[in-house]
């Protein structure tokens, strides 16, 4: 089967996925994708990605928190990838995966905490932390 690919070439996966972002079977109805690389500022950014995260949708807010981490200045681009790694322990933890969720809930906090005494954003990342090292064999609820 060949590559999905965009309109530059650069080769994207269009297989439909569910709302926790598994692949599904080309022609089956899926989820609507996050589009990438929309420019969003921060504060959108954060309204977008809880908004997913409210509808159950962690691994669609990772893609957006994604894009963010990758057009950070250089000085935030921990804070946004830490932001998008617990949006990826949380899709772990909902899918079943207790020990991904765990891994990545933990890398995710350990790249936030840096920023434990600057809290940009208006993000209560204390609370993250504290979130990211609770129980993840309950889907718990990620509030930015």
């Amino acid at each position: 089967m060949p590559r999905d690919r965009d309109s530059s070439g650069r080769a994207r996966n269009n297989r439909p996925r569910d709302a926790l972002g598994r692949p599904l079977p080309y022609g089956l109805p899926g989820v609507e994708r996050q589009p990438e690389g929309v420019p969003r500022t921060p504060e959108r950014t954060l309204a977008e990605a809880q908004r997913l995260l409210d509808e159950g949708k962690p691994f669609h807010a990772h893609e957006v928190l994604e894009d963010a981490w990758k057009a950070a200045p250089e000085d935030e681009r921990e804070l946004w990838r830490g932001l998008a790694q617990l949006a990826v322990g949380l899709t772990h933890a909902a899918r079943g995966n207790v020990r991904g969720a765990r891994a990545l809930l933990d890398r995710g906090a350990a790249s936030i905490a840096p920023f434990l005494d600057v809290a940009p954003h208006g993000l209560d990342v204390a609370g993250l932390v504290e979130w990211a090292d609770g129980d993840v064999s309950t889907v718990p609820r990620l509030v930015l």
